[in-house]
């Protein structure tokens, strides 16, 4: 079994202050491993990068033709957003077209990551709701479902027809039987797999469009919601946002708790999944970057790329104090 490998380094003038090890791999919709780096079977909970995959019952259960979702739904449906106004009031309004209210959640408060929206808390004396979670678009998804279907309240339950649904698409799209499942944040599970069952469901997502059978064509729609409303997959400043704007649609990523970060890329018809074992995201963010620049999709001098491959790392008066090399 590989170990994981040095992915990224951090500098600090010329001392080497920091290595994040972890592991790559890049493969097609059959499996088929065209690279890797650290070890390619290892087991982990991808976390909210598998939101495209808990995202696809939506639109397979009929949900999604039933209640008319447009694609800015279908991205809140896999984002993991910021809690700013733009996702809050499309969440508010997706609820109250299913008749429900926030109390219908099981996700939990979050006080919002954008700072406008947390002002704007405080200034009004208010409290954070479960609708500022970031996961309160995907669990819109899931009650959406759970409506269509005429299945009970608690869908983040292992037995509810919603995550039955959820498990039976996340183990047909990586391949293989899930070997056990963690709690999210969110409280809905979350199914292990392999990171090279990861990087091939999202090949298979990124092959979406060139099938027909339901289940491409809902992948083929939910990554085209993602790359067309990076807004309302995470957030002002977020490298999600930040990197799918640069690259114009030529790849979709998501990123996820604990350094997990995946890209889905129509064009050639491949999935990466990225996992730095310390779960420093910072490190995730370069490492995808630096992947996607070799994928031919995103530019390396652009200034999105360069703030996660480089930086330069900047003190709190602004004066450079280092930065990163990525070793892949």
């Amino acid at each position: 079994m590989s170990e994981a490998e040095k992915l990224v380094e951090v500098w600090r003038g010329s001392i080497l202050e920091c290595i994040h090890r972890g592991h790559a791999v890049i493969c097609d919709a059959k499996g088929e491993i065209r690279v890797s780096w650290g070890n390619p079977d290892l087991v982990f909970l991808p976390r909210s990068a598998s939101k495209m995959l808990q995202a696809l019952p939506l639109i397979e259960s009929g949900a999604a033709g039933a209640l008319g979702l447009n694609p800015e739904q279908l991205a809140l449906a896999c984002a993991s957003h910021q809690g700013a106004a733009i996702h809050t009031e499309r969440v508010t309004q997706w609820l109250a077209e299913l008749g429900l209210s926030d109390d219908d959640f099981r996700c939990g408060t979050q006080e919002p990551s954008d700072q406008d929206a947390r002002d704007a808390l405080i200034r009004a004396h208010e409290q954070p709701c479960q609708m500022h979670n970031n996961c309160s678009g995907k669990h819109t998804g899931f009650l959406s479902v759970a409506k269509h279907l005429g299945a009970g309240p608690d869908y983040i339950d292992l037995s509810h027809p919603v995550q039955v649904a959820v498990r039976e698409a996340f183990e047909d799209m990586t391949g293989m039987e899930s070997p056990g499942y963690g709690i999210d944040g969110c409280s809905a599970p979350n199914f292990a797999t392999t990171l090279r069952g990861m990087a091939q469901a999202m090949a298979k997502m990124a092959a979406g469009e060139t099938g027909s059978d339901v289940r491409n064509l809902a992948s083929a729609r939910l990554v085209a919601a993602m790359a067309r409303h990076p807004e309302l997959v995470a957030g002002e400043g977020r490298a999600c946002t930040e990197l799918m704007r640069a690259m114009g649609g030529a790849a979709t990523i998501k990123t996820g708790a604990e350094a997990v970060f995946i890209a889905i890329l129509p064009g050639p018809g491949l999935g990466i999944a990225v996992k730095i074992e310390d779960g420093g995201t910072r490190a995730a963010e370069a490492v995808i970057a630096s992947l996607l620049v070799q994928s031919g999709v995103l530019e390396a001098n652009h200034p999105a790329a360069q703030k996660r491959l480089h930086g330069p790392i900047r003190n709190r008066r602004g004066i450079e104090t280092g930065h990163y090399r990525v070793l892949i």
